[in-house]
Protein backbone atom coordinates (compact mmCIF):
# COMPACT_ATOMS: atom_id res chain seq x y z
CA UNK A 1 0.00 0.00 0.00
CA UNK A 2 1.60 3.21 -1.09
CA UNK A 3 -0.56 5.52 1.01
CA UNK A 4 0.35 3.82 4.27
CA UNK A 5 -3.28 4.12 5.41
CA UNK A 6 -4.64 0.79 6.57
CA UNK A 7 -8.14 -0.40 7.29
CA UNK A 8 -9.08 -2.97 9.90
CA UNK A 9 -9.86 -6.16 7.93
CA UNK A 10 -12.31 -7.45 10.55
CA UNK A 11 -14.23 -4.18 10.57
CA UNK A 12 -14.26 -4.20 6.77
CA UNK A 13 -15.65 -7.76 6.87
CA UNK A 14 -18.53 -6.56 9.10
CA UNK A 15 -19.22 -3.65 6.71
CA UNK A 16 -19.30 -6.01 3.71
CA UNK A 17 -21.70 -8.34 5.55
CA UNK A 18 -23.92 -5.35 6.33
CA UNK A 19 -23.86 -4.11 2.73
CA UNK A 20 -24.45 -7.48 1.05
CA UNK A 21 -26.84 -9.12 3.48
CA UNK A 22 -28.56 -6.23 5.32
CA UNK A 23 -26.81 -7.41 8.48
CA UNK A 24 -26.86 -4.96 11.39
CA UNK A 25 -24.63 -4.88 14.44
CA UNK A 26 -24.41 -2.77 17.60
CA UNK A 27 -20.90 -1.34 17.64
CA UNK A 28 -18.82 1.37 19.26
CA UNK A 29 -15.97 3.05 17.38
CA UNK A 30 -12.96 5.11 18.45
CA UNK A 31 -12.33 7.86 15.90
CA UNK A 32 -9.64 10.47 16.55
CA UNK A 33 -10.41 10.76 20.25
CA UNK A 34 -14.20 10.56 19.87
CA UNK A 35 -16.32 7.57 20.80
CA UNK A 36 -19.12 6.86 18.34
CA UNK A 37 -21.75 4.34 19.35
CA UNK A 38 -24.78 3.00 17.48
CA UNK A 39 -25.92 0.26 15.13
CA UNK A 40 -23.98 -0.52 11.95
CA UNK A 41 -26.32 -0.80 8.96
CA UNK A 42 -26.00 -1.42 5.25
CA UNK A 43 -25.22 1.42 2.86
CA UNK A 44 -28.60 0.68 1.27
CA UNK A 45 -30.47 1.20 4.56
CA UNK A 46 -28.46 4.35 5.21
CA UNK A 47 -29.27 5.87 1.82
CA UNK A 48 -32.92 4.75 1.91
CA UNK A 49 -33.43 6.21 5.40
CA UNK A 50 -31.72 9.41 4.30
CA UNK A 51 -33.94 9.59 1.20
CA UNK A 52 -37.08 9.44 3.38
CA UNK A 53 -35.97 12.71 4.96
CA UNK A 54 -36.52 14.48 1.64
CA UNK A 55 -39.51 12.55 0.23
CA UNK A 56 -42.25 14.98 1.18
CA UNK A 57 -40.37 18.15 0.29
CA UNK A 58 -40.29 20.34 -2.78
CA UNK A 59 -39.04 19.21 -6.21
CA UNK A 60 -35.38 19.55 -5.26
CA UNK A 61 -35.90 17.53 -2.09
CA UNK A 62 -37.74 14.82 -4.05
CA UNK A 63 -34.93 14.68 -6.63
CA UNK A 64 -32.44 14.27 -3.76
CA UNK A 65 -34.59 11.48 -2.34
CA UNK A 66 -34.53 9.63 -5.69
CA UNK A 67 -30.76 10.05 -6.03
CA UNK A 68 -30.19 8.70 -2.52
CA UNK A 69 -32.48 5.75 -3.26
CA UNK A 70 -30.44 4.94 -6.37
CA UNK A 71 -27.20 5.26 -4.39
CA UNK A 72 -28.57 2.70 -1.94
CA UNK A 73 -29.36 0.23 -4.71
CA UNK A 74 -25.93 0.74 -6.27
CA UNK A 75 -24.20 0.18 -2.93
CA UNK A 76 -25.96 -3.15 -2.40
CA UNK A 77 -25.22 -4.37 -5.94
CA UNK A 78 -21.58 -3.21 -5.86
CA UNK A 79 -19.28 -6.17 -6.48
CA UNK A 80 -16.20 -4.23 -5.38
CA UNK A 81 -14.45 -6.41 -2.83
CA UNK A 82 -13.34 -3.36 -0.84
CA UNK A 83 -15.47 -1.24 1.47
CA UNK A 84 -14.53 2.36 2.21
CA UNK A 85 -17.35 3.68 4.42
CA UNK A 86 -19.19 2.45 7.47
CA UNK A 87 -22.83 3.48 8.09
CA UNK A 88 -24.64 3.66 11.41
CA UNK A 89 -28.06 4.55 12.78
CA UNK A 90 -29.20 5.61 16.26
CA UNK A 91 -25.73 7.11 16.63
CA UNK A 92 -24.29 9.08 19.54
CA UNK A 93 -20.91 10.77 19.62
CA UNK A 94 -19.00 11.21 22.87
CA UNK A 95 -16.06 13.61 23.12
CA UNK A 96 -14.37 13.51 26.51
CA UNK A 97 -16.67 13.18 29.51
CA UNK A 98 -19.40 15.42 28.14
CA UNK A 99 -22.90 14.34 27.26
CA UNK A 100 -23.25 12.70 23.86
CA UNK A 101 -23.90 14.75 20.78
CA UNK A 102 -26.67 14.76 19.82
CA UNK A 103 -28.44 13.79 22.99
CA UNK A 104 -31.81 13.25 21.30
CA UNK A 105 -33.10 11.99 17.97
CA UNK A 106 -32.25 9.17 15.61
CA UNK A 107 -28.99 10.12 13.94
CA UNK A 108 -27.47 8.53 10.84
CA UNK A 109 -23.66 8.51 10.63
CA UNK A 110 -21.20 7.73 7.82
CA UNK A 111 -17.46 7.48 8.32
CA UNK A 112 -14.32 6.42 6.46
CA UNK A 113 -13.14 2.94 7.37
CA UNK A 114 -9.48 3.96 7.22
CA UNK A 115 -10.02 6.73 9.81
CA UNK A 116 -11.35 4.42 12.54
CA UNK A 117 -8.78 3.76 15.27
CA UNK A 118 -10.56 0.92 17.05
CA UNK A 119 -13.91 -0.66 17.89
CA UNK A 120 -15.75 -2.98 20.22
CA UNK A 121 -18.98 -4.87 19.70
CA UNK A 122 -21.98 -3.50 21.56
CA UNK A 123 -23.11 0.02 22.13
CA UNK A 124 -23.02 2.47 25.00
CA UNK A 125 -26.35 3.19 26.63
CA UNK A 126 -26.96 6.15 28.88
CA UNK A 127 -29.96 7.61 30.71
CA UNK A 128 -31.13 9.55 27.63
CA UNK A 129 -31.64 6.25 25.73
CA UNK A 130 -34.76 5.65 27.82
CA UNK A 131 -36.42 8.77 26.45
CA UNK A 132 -38.61 8.49 23.36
Amino acid sequence: MSSGIMKDNILEFFVQAANKHDFSLDITLNVKGSVITGTMISAKEYFNTMSETFEDGNEIAQALSEQLGRAGEAAQNNDDSEAYFLHMKDTKVYVGDSKPTPSKGKILWRGKLNEIDGFFLGRIYDSSDNET
